[in-house]
């Protein structure tokens, strides 16, 4: 793949071709268990890592190496593995580098599944978590310079669209010698890789974007190729590998991504842009917005904004029982990233592992509205928002 070529053209064309037979326009699903080997001793090169080649696909498979191959191109990165979904992928990697004794520092607005691992499930393990203010970069580069293993990001957060400086977090990890990884899911690698700005892994939820269709669920990462071979190491004998079939629909996904993200950042520039003058929204969060506390940050890391935001009715949650049921174009489901556009609240999205006091200590208020912009067009659903309101 000519590293030259564009975004676009890469998410069409990147592991495309290496596994196709008599001609195939697409990458064929390879659902085989097992792959048989005539020679002995190409087989033993093979389940060594000496050769390339497949064994039994919980370890690798032709369809799910074209998958990585797209991402790890899209990434610039050395190497890529995958996972069944993009929680596994979070764990796995985390799991990998965190055993006991051993310190992470990261954010308090991360994901509500990842909340849950730093706040409940690495502490059973004997793992020194620290979780800071978000956008307090003083205070992360303190408690990173006290000592830890890896610093985790997530940026833009989930759901209130926070915005962390990678290039400035990822140099005061390297010098205490610590591994940076990066949740890319909202941003996609079309708008943003973190890779580029001193990260060591990149992670993605491929349900979400990447996919783009709501009708596969998967995880990747992409990073330096000794610390992507220790996470597949990982997950082989854990078990939370992909299925061919499901890496299929991912990949055939990705082949629009660009057209898509490119779509969804222009329309929830202008819906985010509607929804902060009006009277009855408190407050809106996305990057794009030159009144984000993280503009200016995002607007360095970043090509485009994304098609995520959040914003706050007033009234509180007695406004998100009106307003959420009069959408006409919207899905409420606990999703997001995909061709139609989504909504829902924390309390019963991304963040419904937590308690009302753990959300609220988040600064997650329960009036906020997660709101994923699909590629519908922007005037249907400015609309469709603005009939919704009056109805708060």
């Amino acid at each position: 793949m000519n590293n030259n070529y564009k975004k676009g053209t890469k998410a069409v064309w990147a592991g495309e071709g290496d596994v196709n037979v008599k001609g195939a326009a697409t990458t064929p699903i390879v659902n085989s268990v097992a792959f048989a080997y005539d020679d002995l001793e190409e087989w033993y090169d093979v389940s060594k890592g000496n050769k390339p080649g497949y064994i039994y696909s919980r370890n690798t498979n032709p369809t799910v190496a074209a998958l990585e191959e797209k991402i790890r191109v899209l990434e610039d990165a050395e190497a890529a593995t995958s996972f069944a979904t993009g929680m596994a992928g979070i764990s796995n990697t985390l799991f990998t580098f965190l055993t006991a004794g051993k310190k992470v520092v990261s954010i308090k607005d991360s994901y509500g599944g990842t909340s849950k691992m730093f706040l409940d499930f690495l502490p059973k393990y004997n793992v020194d978590v620290e979780l800071c203010d978000t956008t307090d970069h003083e205070a992360l580069e303190a408690a990173i310079a006290k000592g830890c293993d890896v610093v985790y990001l997530e940026t833009p957060t989930n759901p209130t669209l926070k915005i962390i400086d990678i290039e400035r977090l990822s140099k005061a990890a390297k010098a205490v010698g610590a591994i940076v990884l990066v949740d890319n899911t909202f941003a996609t690698p079309i708008n943003q890789n973190p890779l580029q700005l001193g990260a060591d892994i990149v992670i993605h939820s491929a349900t979400k974007y990447l996919c783009g269709h709501s009708d596969a669920m998967g995880g990747l990462i992409a990073g330096k190729k000794e610390l992507v071979q220790k996470v597949f190491q990982f997950r082989e004998i854990n078990g939370a590998s992909l299925q061919a079939d499901t890496a299929y629909m991912i990949a055939r996904g990705m082949k629009t991504l660009e057209l898509r993200i490119e779509r969804q950042n222009a329309s929830a520039l202008k819906i985010a842009a509607f929804l902060k003058a009006h009277n009855k929204v408190n407050d809106v969060f996305y990057p794009g917005l030159e009144t984000h506390t993280g503009h200016d940050i995002a607007k360095k890391q970043m090509r485009g904004f994304g098609g995520m935001m959040s914003f706050v009715l007033n009234g509180g949650w007695s406004s998100v029982q009106k307003f959420l049921p009069a959408l006409k174009l919207v899905h409420r489901a606990a999703s997001l990233g995909s061709v139609s556009t989504l909504a829902g609240p924390p309390r019963t999205t991304s963040h419904v592992e937590l308690t009302e006091a753990q959300r609220k200590q988040l600064g997650i208020p329960e009036g906020l509205i997660r709101y994923s912009v699909g590629i519908e067009n922007v005037d249907d659903l400015l609309n469709d928002l603005d009939e919704a309101l009056k109805t708060v």
